[in-house]
Order: C-alpha cells, then sequence, then structure tokens
C-alpha cells in the first residue's frame, strides 16, 4: 500500500497535462468551430509524424536554436563587459548608466519595426533583436554583481597585494558569479523568446516562428499547436541545461 500511494505521489506532476489533453481532446470533438480552434490529438500526431518525416520540424528548430545561440553569445558578452566597466568604473557608469537605463524600459519587439527599417528583415537583424534581449538583463546582473563585493574580500586582495588582474580574477569575479549566472540564466530566457517573437515578425528565412506563422496562413491549426510544444519543451529543456551547469559552477557555496 505505502508503494502503491509513493508511486501516485510521484505522477503528480503529469496529472495537470492529462487532465488538460482531456479537455483539449473533448473541446475539438464538440463540433466544427471547435475543431478548428482546438485540433483533435489524432491530427496533431498525424501532422507530428508528416513533419519528423520531411525533416522540416527539425530544420526549423535547428534554426531558432542556432540564431538563439549566437545571439545569446553576443548579448551575454557584450552584457558582461558592459556592466563591468560601470561597476568598476564611475566615469563609465555616468557615461553608459543614463543611455543603458533608458534603452531597457523600451520593449525588444517594440524595436523591431525600427530595426527592420534599417537592416531589413533578414538573419542579421533577428540576431541582433535576440543579441540585445540577452544584453539587457546580462548586464544589470553584471552591475549588480561586481557593485556588491563585500569590502573584506577587496580588503584581502590589498593586504595580499594582488595586482588588478589578479584581483579581478581572484577577487571580484568569484564574488560575482552568482549574480553572472543569474544574469546567463535570464538572458537565456529573453533570448528565446525574443527569437521566436522575430520569426513571427520577420517572417524570413527558417524558424519555428516562421513555420508558425506559415501553418496560421494556411489553416493548419494542428502545425500551430506542435510548433507551440515545441518552443515551449525546448526552452524547458534549455532552461535545465543551463540550471544544471550553473548549479555546477557555484557547487563551491554548499562547503562555506
Amino acid at each position: 500500500m505505502a508503494t502503491f500511494v509513493h508511486r501516485l505521489r510521484g505522477l503528480r506532476g503529469v496529472l495537470l497535462p492529462l487532465l488538460l489533453i482531456a479537455a483539449w481532446e473533448y473541446m475539438s470533438q464538440r463540433d466544427a468551430a471547435h475543431a478548428y480552434a482546438f485540433a483533435s490529438l489524432s491530427a496533431i500526431g498525424t501532422s507530428l509524424g508528416e513533419l519528423l518525416k520531411s525533416g522540416e520540424l527539425y530544420n526549423n528548430a535547428l534554426a531558432s536554436l542556432q540564431r538563439t545561440c549566437l545571439g545569446l553569445l553576443i548579448g551575454v558578452v557584450c552584457g558582461v563587459a558592459v556592466g563591468a566597466s560601470m561597476a568598476l568604473s564611475r566615469i563609465a557608469e555616468r557615461l553608459i548608466g543614463p543611455l543603458y537605463h533608458t534603452l531597457r524600459q523600451v520593449p525588444i519587439l517594440g524595436l523591431i519595426p525600427l530595426i527592420a527599417l534599417w537592416f531589413g528583415s533578414g538573419e542579421f537583424s533577428k540576431v541582433l533583436i535576440v543579441s540585445l534581449a540577452a544584453f539587457y538583463p546580462m548586464t544589470l546582473n553584471t552591475f549588480e554583481g561586481f557593485s556588491h563585493v563585500e569590502a573584506r574580500y577587496r580588503e584581502v586582495g590589498r593586504v595580499f597585494e594582488l595586482s588588478r588582474i589578479q584581483q579581478f580574477t581572484h577577487v571580484l569575479l568569484p564574488s560575482a558569479l552568482p549574480s553572472l549566472v543569474n544574469g546567463l540564466l535570464h538572458a537565456l530566457a529573453f533570448a528565446w523568446v525574443s527569437s521566436v517573437g522575430s520569426e513571427l515578425f520577420l517572417s524570413t528565412g527558417a524558424g519555428l516562428g516562421n513555420l508558425m506563422m506559415t501553418a496560421e496562413a494556411g489553416a493548419r491549426m494542428e502545425v500551430v499547436v506542435i510548433c507551440v510544444l515545441c518552443i515551449g519543451l525546448l526552452g524547458y529543456a534549455m532552461n535545465q541545461l543551463f540550471s544544471r551547469v550553473s548549479r555546477h559552477l557555484l557547487r563551491w557555496r554548499d562547503l562555506r
């Protein structure tokens, strides 16, 4: 009996998804209008098989992932550089800070028309949008991390007469690492959302957003549902991967 109860507790995580799937299938069987808005599970399964067989789903998902990774890399590198500069230099903070804090209030997707006007609707514009989405949270978390290094740690660096580079690598960077990791997790989430969003607005080239828009234009709601599920699952998988990496990088905190 205890084993049975334990197994039931282990299934709690799948209970809500199963209920949602059952409700979805029920809605799809009501009438023609509901069948269009709520594609049946059989139609979704058939279309999923077709997309996998043709390689269309894989190619578009890969394009979105590559765009996200490239934009994330650019945004993180630039965010760390700018955030650290503002935290460690008052001149840099006064020069860059007001502009940065003003621009980060503007929604990324609200910049798409302007970016498309300047650079077109090609790959460069999409990567730029993803880079900006990752840049803002990474800069803010980097700035906070380096600004709040405890004074006692800085004092240790001065006692041991460390050079500036040694103070940065042995004192400042380890102290700011939790904030940097937190910024990376936020940057990843914003990068993935903005990558798909840019594909929805700039419907050229491959990508899950482009596939979704094409399916909507062709009244293939089952493909739209597949794209939504794929976006959610890939985002969840990337978040779990980065969370495990971050726990590994910060494992030393449990030893203190």
